[in-house]
């Protein structure tokens, strides 16, 4: 795969000053685990989304999660067990047949259940191993060890190479009396099987449940005071650079028009590059509520987060652009890796701007360079608006 491969050439080459690169699950953890963007939530019993994937339907899909678990009824489980293998058996087809490639193919997850439902799919892997891996819902330290080691297991015996994505959305973990000997004990368990491990995933809309919660589409999930304390502790123990979980941005579950509050989208940014026709297209993002959407990345980033889980390819775009690189930020990471932390400390950035502490900075800068592998570097003159 590769992000914004849809874009028309003379487009990408008027807004990146580099490229983005290809990735696919071929590629070491440390890169792909920043890749997956946008992860679209599709219901396990979607019989259409196989279709959907062959033709390319959604040009800028990149990753996406068939889920078995809350998308669906109890009573709609074996017909979506049953959907997940006949989609599966009919995108390797087209694999075969030709009529889509490897490149044009998303990262597909899969979201189960339990772990008895976990080891009932794995024991279908002549079927199912075209998939990057499983979501693993309400990740506990009573169920994790048996998810991961499942996951594990196979692996070694068919050699594939499946990933896990625990998602921590229980109330072991946001209640504050055991949420933080919780997230260590789980820490634990990730850590014995950290290869296996390509995202952390934040479960808020579970959380909100526990306490009889619903944020409206005028907040963030950092403004619901009890849910961005706990993505606080999630944090402060999965991102430390030590161990460097990649965590992802929660669901934003929106596409309606309603609004109470004034938009935040400020307007210079689009009509500076585009003119009149920025400030069409920012009225469409306002009259879509596409501004909630985009402030709420702007803090997942702001907290070290990469990604983010969506339930509308509407919002694949949004997430996806919001995740490149400015050149400013290239060229502070640039010089921040170039740097012999041993012969200087401090140095006046490319920009002029601001101060690039060489040992302060050094992961932040690695994770920058990263991103822009993936994601690639937009040119000065450009911004995210330029990927909308």
């Amino acid at each position: 795969m590769i992000h914004f491969k849809y874009l028309p050439e003379e487009i990408k080459k008027d807004v990146f000053y580099q490229l983005p690169g290809a990735f696919s699950p071929a590629d070491p953890v440390s890169m792909l685990q920043y890749a997956l963007g946008a992860a679209l939530y599709v219901p396990g019993v979607n019989e259409g989304i196989a279709t959907a994937i062959v033709n390319r339907r959604y040009p800028q899909l990149t990753s996406v999660i068939l889920c078995l678990e809350d998308a669906i009824g109890d009573n709609e489980v074996k017909a979506a067990e049953k959907t997940l293998i006949q989609s599966m058996v009919k995108i390797k087809e087209a694999l075969e047949e030709k009529k889509l490639s490897e490149a044009d193919l998303p990262l597909i997850f899969v979201r189960v259940r339990s772990a008895e439902q976990l080891q009932k799919l794995l024991n279908k892997v002549d079927k199912l191993d075209l998939l990057c891996g499983f979501v693993l819902p309400k990740f506990t330290s009573q169920n994790g060890m048996d998810y991961l080691h499942s996951i594990y297991a196979a692996n070694k015996h068919y050699g594939t190479n499946f990933y896990a994505m625990p998602i921590l959305e229980s109330p072991e973990v946001i209640y504050k009396e055991s949420r933080i000997e919780e997230l260590m004990k789980i820490k634990a368990i990730m850590d014995a099987y950290k290869n296996l491990i390509l995202n952390v995933r934040i479960g808020a809309t579970d959380f909100s449940s526990l306490f009889s919660i619903r944020r409206s589409i005028d907040c963030t999930i950092y403004d619901i005071s009890v849910i961005g304390e706990c993505i606080t502790d999630i944090i402060n123990i999965f991102s430390r650079s030590e161990t460097n979980y990649v965590i992802s941005g929660p669901v934003w579950e929106y596409f309606a028009r309603t609004r109470v509050l004034k938009p935040t989208l400020r307007e210079s940014p689009f009509i500076e590059e585009k003119g009149d026709r920025g400030r069409v297209e920012r009225q469409h993002l306002l009259d879509e509520s596409i501004d909630g959407l985009i402030r709420e990345v702007l803090l997942d980033k702001a907290n070290g987060l990469t990604g983010k889980t969506v339930i509308h390819p509407s919002h694949i775009t949004y997430v996806n652009s919001l995740q490149a690189v400015t050149r400013e930020e290239y060229e502070d990471a640039l010089m921040i890796a170039r740097s012999d932390s041993s012969d200087k400390g401090a140095l006046k950035s490319p920009a002029g701007n601001k101060m690039n502490e060489i040992k302060p900075h050094t992961n932040w800068a690695r994770k920058i360079l990263t991103k822009a592998r993936v994601y690639g570097v937009l040119d000065e003159n450009a911004s995210f608006t330029s990927l909308f």
